[in-house]
């Protein structure tokens, strides 16, 4: 796929497909993070010479088109962090519109309303995407959060305009890749939520790919069910425990990741912040017990195995984090990982409810290689999927004029931990090369060493042993 760095766009009218979702309370932004992620996309569309059209969605309306959804809210911020002219279409489409569309001069802006207010978005109707596309010469996609969605502006756009990868879209590929393509080793998975469903793909993934996998929250109490101990009360997939026993003895096989199953637990008999808590075994887990968190074990045991690991693919809090009394556990996760991140090793975050965590708590997300904005999106990515819109931009590069942007783009350099991180990387990726070397049956005779005052005879330490990949064997 071709990046901002090959587009011409001065003079052009920009269609910049966002990922904006913002929270809202009582009509308010509440958090403009995601915003202010796409501000340098943003920025060097403008700085270009062009004018941005800016097309996102918010949450998901019904046909009512409710008013809580609305993109309008957005305007405010949008011209705070912009500081320019900001205007706002309230249809996607339709005459008024492409007027306003057509009216903007270079460096200003206009929001459409919320995409998914049109039925033609989520069925990627032909229709709308050219009336869409009508309001633009060029087509760029940061929104990698929405990427593994086939809606009308992900992958109905780059069939009919010149598209591009946004920086942050194009930032979340190239970091996430660090995970796929030559990791460092061993490779550490760290996954957790309320649903199997859309963690199993990197779980098995990771089953051939990875070192660990260390579970946590509700997929966990599945697998603890699945080992054959009592959850009591605690939430879990029943119908999921026949899976979960499936990627355990997948588990066992040479040459693959160890999933790691809490052994102990955080229980109390309600979910409250002044709730009487325990930390048990997992077979002591009885009546109306609930397990909310990861045990002190469980924990030292993942720490252990986070102080060597040299990548980290983090999704999703251990325990119910939500109340303080249930966050111990992630609270020691980010911690490990945050050290890990200082002596080098790639560190990647990502998920809601892990940046919900870290806002909450006041972990700094500076303390991690590379954090991604999506959630569902980034889970697909990691578990080899191809993404629609990712699969889009690449077949549209085929077809859009690669040019040499006027405008750089702003470059940041590595941290002295990622150049580290990057090396070893390397290191290891040419060790695998490497073969092994053959055993000698004899063993040479030790020359006495001289006697002389001028000069020492110099001894040399024997290289480690390496098997046929070139790297230390990993124990279980």
């Amino acid at each position: 796929m071709l990046t901002l760095d090959h587009a011409s766009l001065k003079g052009k009218r920009v269609l910049l497909r966002a990922g904006f979702d913002v929270p809202l309370e009582h009509g308010k932004v509440t958090d403009a993070s995601r915003v202010e992620a796409l501000v340098p996309t943003m920025k060097f569309i403008l700085k270009s010479g062009a004018s941005l059209v800016l097309l996102a969605h918010q949450g998901r309306p019904t046909e009512k088109r409710e008013k809580e959804f609305s993109q309008e809210p957005l305007v405010p911020v949008l011209k705070k962090l912009l500081k320019t002219t900001v205007l706002f279409a309230p249809k996607c489409t339709g005459a008024a519109t492409l007027a306003l569309a057509k009216s903007l001069k270079p460096g200003q802006v206009l929001l459409l309303e919320n995409l998914r207010y049109e039925p033609g978005e989520k069925k990627n109707d032909p229709a709308f995407a050219k009336a869409l596309a009508a309001l633009g010469d060029v087509y760029v996609n940061d929104a990698f959060t929405n990427s593994h969605r086939a809606d009308a502006s992900m992958v109905g756009l780059p069939k009919l305009l010149p598209s591009y990868a946004g920086l942050q879209l194009a930032d979340e590929v190239k970091h996430l890749s660090l995970a796929t393509k030559n990791p460092g080793r061993p490779m550490v998975l760290i996954i957790s939520g309320a649903k199997m469903e859309t963690k199993v793909p990197v779980v098995q993934q990771f089953l051939t790919k990875g070192d660990d996998i260390l579970l946590g929250g509700c997929i966990a109490n599945t697998f603890i069910a699945a080992r054959g101990f009592d959850v009591a009360e605690s939430r879990y997939e029943e119908e999921r425990v026949p899976l979960a026993q499936e990627i355990m003895l997948e588990s066992e096989k040479p040459n693959h990741a160890k999933v790691h199953v809490p052994r102990d637990a955080v229980v109390a008999s309600e979910a409250a912040e002044k709730a009487q808590k325990l930390n048990l075994p997992v077979e002591d887990v009885v009546g109306d017990m609930k397990i909310f968190d990861i045990g002190k074990v469980t924990i030292d045991r993942y720490v252990a195995v986070l102080q060597k690991a040299e990548t980290i693919i983090w999704n999703g809090p251990l325990g119910l984090y939500e109340f303080n009394r249930f966050s111990h556990a992630t609270k020691r996760i980010a911690e490990a990982v945050a050290k890990a991140t200082k002596r080098g090793a790639v560190t990647i975050i990502g998920g809601g409810d892990t940046l919900d965590f870290h806002a909450r708590y006041k972990y700094s997300l500076k303390a991690y290689t590379f954090v991604s904005t999506a959630g569902g999106a980034m889970l697909e990515f990691l578990g080899g999927k191809t993404l629609p819109a990712i699969a889009a931009l690449e077949h549209a590069a085929k077809h859009t004029p690669a040019v040499k942007s006027a405008t750089p783009v702003a470059r940041t350099k590595k941290p002295a931990a990622k150049k580290k991180a990057a090396k070893k990387a390397k290191k290891s990726a040419a060790a695998k090369k490497k073969p092994a070397k053959k055993k000698t049956l004899l063993k040479a005779k030790k020359k006495p060493a001289k006697k002389t005052k001028a000069k020492k005879a110099s001894t040399k330490r024997a290289p480690a042993k390496r098997t046929s990949r070139g790297t230390k064997k990993r124990r279980r």
